[in-house]
């Protein structure tokens, strides 16, 4: 019937259930398509091969379920990337779905790393035996240059070796820099021979069609209106970005932007890393990402959402130049905040809108951050924040940003305190400048000779009092907005704290490379006339130095460490620290920035309660409490409020029991994280653990060491694409549907009915409440471990054997007690039909609570820390927050799991005033250090 409607190259439309009539064919291979997928369900009417249309008829086709369109809305993306290939059909070769369709299937096995290219050629042999029929490419490079045409590309961008310009627009053309002269090409013996082979290449990833493509499937053109439809409803709490004051001032003065919620918000982030892994060659490589906030919290900062937009080359750093390197970037900005793209909406029924994007911040370290605003992060005005009023002061090889007694009311009895500097503090607190007062002190800026030539770029340029810290404009100050944003560029919660933990655990603990209780430390109290218990002294030929009591004694050092050393994390929750305990038990060796998170908000409090004065220890104390408020998944603006003033207070009394040059910009720099969290919401969605996660995912691209960049960039590309690929197979496992680490499966919700119920055929009994209505079966089995909620129990016996801790359970009562306890055993109980109900038998602490057993579903995940300052039998319960779990209700997350104590009001940060005059800071165990340097040497 069909056969005389082919058209005159011999092709028709394929109605088989993968093609839809999407895509045409010839007849031998139309027959072939109906044999191996099945024919498309409600395809009545032949209208496509022949049979009239009637006026039942429609554009759409009724699927199984009744009125549902069985279209797979693959083939509409695939219209708009790979439009390219659509005139195939014209030639009789092969279908642009029909390629897509085969490859997807054989590139399954990519969806997971560990593949070589070898074996994946050997795997295509293989098929293309098994299945002769079958259109495959010959290699893993076909494969890849296919898949190409589903990614979104990138330009390779011409860059003079000095970093003085790009050979880009208008010097497209040009093969010497128009800033320094030099030649554009690399020169063998002065000449240039052979191909052309430039310096250095940017790659630019553009960003444009990477924000199109989340708005061409529905899977995440929905997400993208998170940010609207789930921020929170009450004005004093924060789960998101959007519940910042930045993001709301920004709404404020752009109403027209803020009128569609379709449109994007970004955030931006740079760092350098050296693709070499731990080899000692010197490579610095920035990429700079980009992060969507329309996306919920919860996918936001996953690295299948980020998105690479360049890729600044090796091997130095761009360090001020890095303006020169943003120039793509930022010009497509200002397009797509001005004109903007037209963008097809999946989740719509308007099709197409314009789509904009604005970006709201930058995520860097301190460092960093210094050559993407402008603003030197050295010398005595080192703060952004507090700008030219930065305390700061000089102390022996080294700037001291000490004095914070200023930020006090004037009236502070504290202000007349001579035991902090011996000085009264007069000066009034630093003002705030707003964003006005920042662009009059950038315009008596002067502008400056980009790149790293020696007689240009490169010239030491001495700034002029009127520039203060500036040493450039930044070029972000071309976007239309970016002058009225108030957060500009956030202080990085992560290095911060890694920072603060380093030179608290190093003066604790005298680590000799990481102590900053110096020689000159002390050598600077002399100068200043204060704690002269602690000033060096002579004793005969030797310089001698009294053991301070904001150190550890050697027992207390040991007894420390063999803390850390002690204790076992749940599975998941931190690395091994006993691995960074010396051997000699003296110090901590090699911590990165995770385990400085957990050290200074889980352990340190504990470890430390013992082994130095009460004064000392309630100081920490009460600073560990203000990093786990800031770094709470829910932060209340009225904590935050709060804490701005307990700040002040908690650095004074640092200041009274460390000296000054303790105080790095990285201790300042804490002052101005609450403000920072008001500003921009929670700071897991603001700080660079997710950033630095994905470096080490482009680190695992580079195959060829010759080549870094290139083969970061081909490896990005490739795994762009099958990123956006995997989001169809829902029956292969992929990186968005592979289970948790701890996936436990659904369990539906049971509930107990009656028999007599069952015999009046009630509707709500069913089968499954009619068994658990029954006996159990006599048979109990027993498990040494089980997942419940995606969290991993082990029972006591086997958790005593391991280097993790999961036995660890709590309960709540009646009331608001909690009990808490060891879980022994789990049982598991059978009924009829399949089901059972497991039981939880826990021994609990100090008997509190009577009934052994606990539904495993009642069970809350805790563990466990020795309390060194009580005894061998005293623990310290420690809370565990899951990932994956949010608390967030909302009827259109039902299927989200939710955690109670992940808010910033679950901790109370009060700081104990004290009586600073009676703190000793001499330690009475040990008087005196020797110091191995003669005295003629000691001046």
């Amino acid at each position: 019937m069909a056969k005389p409607f082919v058209n005159d190259r011999g092709f028709i439309k394929c109605p088989c259930r993968r093609c839809l009539n999407n895509a045409s064919h010839q007849l031998e291979d139309l027959e072939s398509h109906i044999f191996r997928n099945g024919f498309m369900f409600g395809y009545n009417q032949w209208i496509h091969h022949g049979e009239p249309a009637t006026a039942n008829a429609g554009t759409t086709v009724p699927g199984p379920s009744g009125g549902i369109p069985e279209t797979d809305e693959m083939f509409d993306v695939l219209d708009d990337i790979i439009s390219e290939d659509a005139d195939e059909d014209a030639v009789g070769g092969p279908s642009a779905n029909d390629q897509y369709d085969d490859l997807f299937a054989a590139l399954r096995s990519e969806l997971h790393p560990g593949w070589t290219n070898k074996s994946f050629d050997e795997l295509l042999k293989l098929l293309k035996l098994a299945f002769p029929k079958i259109d495959l490419v010959e290699s893993h490079y076909e494969a890849k240059k296919l898949m190409t045409k589903m990614g979104l590309g990138y330009s390779s961008i011409h860059v003079c070796k000095n970093d003085c310009a790009l050979f880009w627009k208008e010097n497209s053309l040009k093969d010497t820099c128009p800033v320094c002269s030099e030649s554009r090409w690399k020169l063998h013996s002065g000449k240039r021979s052979g191909k052309n082979v430039p310096h250095k290449v940017l790659r630019y990833f553009p960003v444009g069609p990477r924000l199109k493509r989340l708005f061409a499937t529905s899977k995440t053109a929905k997400l993208m209106r998170w940010h609207s439809t789930g921020k929170s409803k009450d004005n004093d709490v924060m789960r998101h970005p959007v519940d910042g004051k930045s993001w709301q001032e920004f709404d404020k003065r752009h109403p027209q932007f803020a009128g569609d919620v379709r449109n994007v918000r970004l955030g931006l982030a740079a760092d350098g890393f050296n693709p070499f892994g731990n080899m000692s060659l010197s490579y610095s490589m920035w990429p700079v990402v980009l992060t969507t906030y329309n996306l919920p919290p919860w996918i936001c900062m996953k690295a299948e959402y980020l998105m690479l937009s360049l890729l600044i080359p090796g091997p130095q750093s761009p360090g001020k130049d890095m303006d020169v390197f943003l120039r793509p970037l930022i010009d497509e900005l200002k397009e797509l905040w001005v004109n903007g793209l037209d963008t097809r909406d999946a989740a719509s029924e308007n099709g197409v809108f314009r789509m904009r994007a604005a970006l709201l911040w930058t995520v860097n370290d301190f460092p960093a951050r210094s050559s993407l605003s402008g603003w030197s992060g050295q010398g005595y005005r080192a703060c952004p924040t507090c700008n030219k009023d930065t305390p700061s002061m000089r102390v022996i090889g080294k700037t001291a940003y000490f004095g914070h007694r200023r930020f006090l009311p004037t009236n502070h009895h504290w202000r007349s305190n001579l035991q902090f500097d011996g000085r009264t503090e007069r000066k009034r607190p630093p003002r705030r400048f707003s964003t006005a007062d920042i662009l009059e002190q950038l315009r008596r800026v002067k502008t400056a000779i980009p790149g790293k030539h020696p007689n240009y770029g490169g010239v030491k340029r001495k700034r002029g009092d009127d520039e203060l810290n500036w040493r450039k404009k930044s070029i972000f100050y071309e976007l239309p907005y970016w002058a009225t944003i108030e957060l500009k560029h956030n202080l990085d919660v992560m290095h911060i704290e890694k920072n603060v933990c380093d030179s608290l655990l190093g003066t604790l603990l005298g680590d000799p490379h990481k102590s900053k209780d110096t020689d000159n430390a002390r050598r600077d109290l002399a100068k200043l006339g204060i704690r002269h218990e602690l000033h060096l002294f002579e004793d005969g030929n030797k310089l001698m130095k009294p053991a301070a009591d904001y150190t550890f004694s050697e027992a207390n050092r040991r007894k420390f460490c063999r803390f850390i050393r002690s204790v076992k994390f749940p599975d998941g929750f931190a690395s091994n620290l006993s691995k960074n305990v010396a051997q000699n038990d003296s110090r901590l060796l090699g911590l990165k920035s995770h385990d400085c998170h957990v050290i200074m908000q889980r352990l340190l409090p504990v470890g430390c309660r013992s082994l130095v004065n009460k004064n000392i220890w309630s100081t920490i104390v009460e600073l560990c409490t203000f990093f786990k408020q800031l770094c709470a998944s829910i932060v209340n603006v009225s904590d935050m409020v709060e804490a701005q003033n307990q700040l002040v207070l908690i650095l004074c009394k640092l200041e009274r029991i460390f000296p000054p040059a303790f105080f790095d910009i990285m201790i300042h720099l804490v002052l101005h994280l609450p403000e920072e969290a008001i500003l921009g919401g929670p700071v897991h969605m603001r700080w660079m653990y997710p950033f630095e996660r994905y470096l080490k995912r482009l680190k695992d691209y580079v195959r060829n060491a010759a080549k870094p960049e290139g083969s970061i960039a081909e490896g990005y590309v490739v795994d762009e694409a099958l990123t956006f690929c995997s989001r169809y197979f829902d029956d292969v496992e992929t990186r968005f549907n592979r289970p948790d680490r701890n996936d436990d499966g659904i369990h539906p919700t049971r509930q107990l009915s009656i028999y007599v119920m069952h015999r009046m055929q009630a509707p709500e009994v069913t089968t499954e409440l009619l068994s658990l209505s029954s006996k159990t079966n006599m048979v109990v089995s027993s498990y040494p471990a089980c997942i419940v909620n995606g969290v991993r129990f082990v029972t006591h016996d086997r958790d005593v054997r391991l280097r993790t801790q999961n036995s660890g359970v709590s309960v709540p009562g009646t009331g608001q007690e909690m009990f808490y306890g060891q879980l022994q055993q789990i049982l598991e109980f059978s009924y009829l039909n399949g089901f059972s109900v497991v039981l939880f038998r826990c021994k609990w602490f100090k008997s509190y609570k009577d009934d052994q057993f606990i539904l495993a579903s009642q069970a809350k995940h805790v563990f466990y820390v020795a309390d060194p300052s009580r005894g061998p039998n005293w623990r310290v319960v420690q809370h565990v927050k899951h990932r994956s779990i949010w608390d967030i209700t909302d009827d259109g997350l039902s299927d989200i799991d939710l955690l109670q104590h992940n808010s910033s009001s679950n901790f109370t940060l009060f700081v104990d005033l004290g009586n600073l005059q009676e703190i000793n800071l001499l330690r009475r165990d040990q008087d005196v250090i020797p110091i191995v340097q003669p005295v003629t040497n000691a001046s």
